[in-house]
């Protein structure tokens, strides 16, 4: 029985190739006879799996799409996690990854059933990367991402309660237009129609009050990269005080430390980038800006440079407060 079970996996693997298959190479992939390739097929499509077959010399078998899965292997809900698992690894850059990742998310969208094919492909076709984001942050449901991404498909509106940064919650209409992922988090870009005005919202503040509607003529984006738009909004456009800097370091040297939620990066030459931030206040943007361990220099507002000074004064008097004492002498106190 196992080895049964280990030759149907394997035939579902070729089938699943893209190509017509005769049941002589079957057979001799699989090192059996025909007549068995015949009974293989027969179980698979016992399991749910559509297996075309075309009489005559020149004919075969091939995989059709929208299989049911099997019992015991993935339900609904868990298809759509895997295919946005698989989606997001694809994307993010991960050397040996990216392309096993999509392969294996052709094989899944290959035997979706087409109410699940619409969903993940709804939600690939409505969500940009943004790469690098840092640690983990809050979980989103894939059923909500789906949600949101069948309503940027459809232009439907959107209406949710949204939590602040602060727990304030209140309730938003929103033109959905396309979601954002990064490592850490998911946005979504979306016309405010009570406030006129292009938004960012984090996903896992969301939570959907329906009914939804109506449609909508989808607008003109905000930008043209929206990764680069949402980048922006929420490492400097959301703070108080908005710096730019000049690091000296080059632009790919900067850009593996610095995630886009920290700040955004342009080359300035070379051997040197400007990173634009933005911090509750300026002193807490030096204490950034020295996390990066880059030598910098400021380029706006000028009022910058003085609080570098501020703080490096507290440094110096922290140096010399922690001093080792001389033999003889008494510690600073």
């Amino acid at each position: 029985m196992l080895e049964t079970s280990a030759r149907l996996l394997r035939l579902l693997s070729l089938l699943q190739a893209h190509r017509e298959w005769s049941g002589a190479e079957l057979a001799d992939r699989l090192g059996v006879t025909p007549r068995t390739v015949r009974r293989d097929v027969d179980r698979l499509r016992e399991l749910g799996y559509p297996v075309n077959a075309s009489p005559g010399t020149g004919g075969g078998y091939q995989l059709g799409a929208g299989a049911e899965l099997p019992p015991l292997l993935l339900d609904d809900d868990e298809a759509v996690a895997v295919a946005v698992g698989l989606r997001t690894v694809a994307g993010q850059g991960i050397e040996g990854i990216g392309e096993t990742s999509v392969r294996a998310l052709a094989k899944l969208e290959q035997v979706l059933p087409s109410r699940l094919r619409r969903r993940v492909g709804a939600l690939n076709a409505f969500t940009v990367p943004m790469l690098r984001g840092g640690p983990p942050a809050s979980p989103v449901d894939p059923a909500l991402l789906t949600e949101i991404a069948h309503l940027c498909r459809d232009a439907e509106r959107l209406r949710f309660e949204y939590r602040t940064h602060d727990g304030a919650a209140g309730r938003r209409t929103v033109e959905p237009h396309r979601l954002v992922c990064t490592e850490r988090r998911w946005y979504l870009v979306a016309w405010d129609v009570d406030r006129s005005d292009w938004r960012t919202f984090r996903v896992d503040r969301i939570t959907p009050r329906p009914p939804y509607g109506p449609r909508f003529t989808p607008r003109e984006p905000p930008a043209g990269d929206l990764a680069a738009y949402v980048s922006e909004g929420v490492s400097t456009r959301a703070y108080a005080e908005r710096s730019a800097v000049r690091l000296l370091v080059p632009l790919h040297e900067a850009a593996e430390r610095i995630s886009p939620s920290a700040g955004t990066l342009e080359a300035d030459g070379p051997d040197a980038c400007v990173l634009r931030s933005g911090a509750p206040s300026l002193d807490v943007m030096v204490i950034h800006i020295m996390m990066t361990g880059f030598p910098f220099e400021v380029l706006e507002p000028a009022e910058l440079t003085d609080s570098v000074r501020r703080v490096r004064d507290r440094l110096d008097g922290a140096l010399a407060r922690s001093a080792p004492t001389h033999a003889g002498e008494a510690p600073n106190h």
